[in-house]
């Protein structure tokens, strides 16, 4: 294998590695949201807002994380709960994010 052919081969393996981070999973019934008593501690600053528990991706399919306080990247930020948005396939979970 000459030197251009190793140089494309690993850019391709990378390249994919990259898609694959975020790739979504599509359900046609949607997990049932654990009942449970969530009890907030107290914020670690008065910078700090409350990120509700939602779905993250975690081995090929979602699991049920708890919420959590966070500092704000930036001045101004806010954070966009996730959601689930339908498909023709099924549903897909959309992270939550700071805008």
């Amino acid at each position: 294998m000459n030197k251009i052919t190793k140089v494309l081969l690993l850019a391709g393996l990378l390249s994919a590695g990259a898609f694959t981070t975020n790739a979504q999973i599509v359900v046609r019934v949607r997990p049932a949201r654990p009942v449970a008593v969530i009890r907030r501690p107290p914020p670690p600053s008065p910078r700090h807002v409350w990120v509700e528990e939602d779905w993250v991706l975690s081995s090929g399919r979602y699991v049920w994380h708890g919420g959590y306080w966070a500092a704000p990247p930036r001045p101004r930020a806010f954070y966009v709960p996730g959601h689930w948005r339908n498909t023709p396939r099924g549903s897909v979970w959309v992270p939550g994010h700071w805008r």
